[in-house]
């Protein structure tokens, strides 16, 4: 399996990325120390999403920072991706990791306990503690973990996990004191107007990881 760092996750979003290039956002987020990117687009076509992925992939390529791919089996394929995440509602996790192959990085979005329990038996390479706190970009899942929710999440889990939700440079820290492996952000870096910088200051958090 390949090796990864979920430490400061990236998480894509061109609506919310102030009218600049996707390629942009992502370069200087790499700048700033930023370790995965999930490519995620839900309002383009697939040969769009093809070719922001080949655009990225070739981007990351040269600092070695894994691309991830939301929810589309068939872009990772094509474009030769690092890996796959998916939610509850996707593709199964057993048919996606036959089809992926055991080199690829599978993530599983988990929104309530149970599923994070559950997930212990799957063949998959990380979980997302999805959402931690409220966010008006994730309208679509259950009720917030909360800080105790992602200790309790850390306490059980076989699998690496990254928290994501509503995370920023005022609660990073403690996101990761309370267990997490590592913090993913979307507006905190794509919306902010300095997306490198940005990082910058969150790795400096997630270092702290104080209470």
């Amino acid at each position: 399996m390949k090796s990864f760092d979920l430490s400061l996750y990236l998480v894509t979003d061109r609506d919310l990325s102030l009218g600049r290039p996707l390629e942009f956002i992502v370069e200087e987020a790499v700048k700033g120390g930023i370790t995965m990117v999930q490519l995620r687009e839900k309002n383009c076509s697939s040969k769009q999403f093809y070719e922001l992925g080949i655009r990225l992939k070739k981007l990351l390529k040269s600092y070695n920072i894994p691309l991830i791919i939301n929810d589309r089996l068939d872009i990772v394929l094509a474009i030769d991706a690092d890996g796959l995440h998916i939610g509850q509602s996707d593709l199964s996790w057993d048919v996606a990791r036959r089809l992926l192959g055991k080199d690829k990085i599978l993530g599983l979005s988990v929104e309530t306990m149970r599923q994070a329990e559950e997930s212990n038996n799957l063949d998959i390479d990380y979980i997302g503690i999805s959402p931690v706190f409220a966010t008006p970009t994730k309208t679509d899942t259950f009720t917030p973990f909360g800080l105790e929710g992602v200790k309790a999440v850390s306490a059980i889990s076989s699998h690496p996990n990254v928290a994501i939700g509503g995370i920023n440079l005022e609660n990073a820290a403690q996101v990761m004191a309370y267990g997490a492996n590592g913090v993913a952000v979307v507006s905190a870096i794509s919306s902010a107007e300095n997306p490198k910088l940005a990082a910058e200051l969150l790795k400096n958090e997630i270092k702290r990881k104080n209470i």
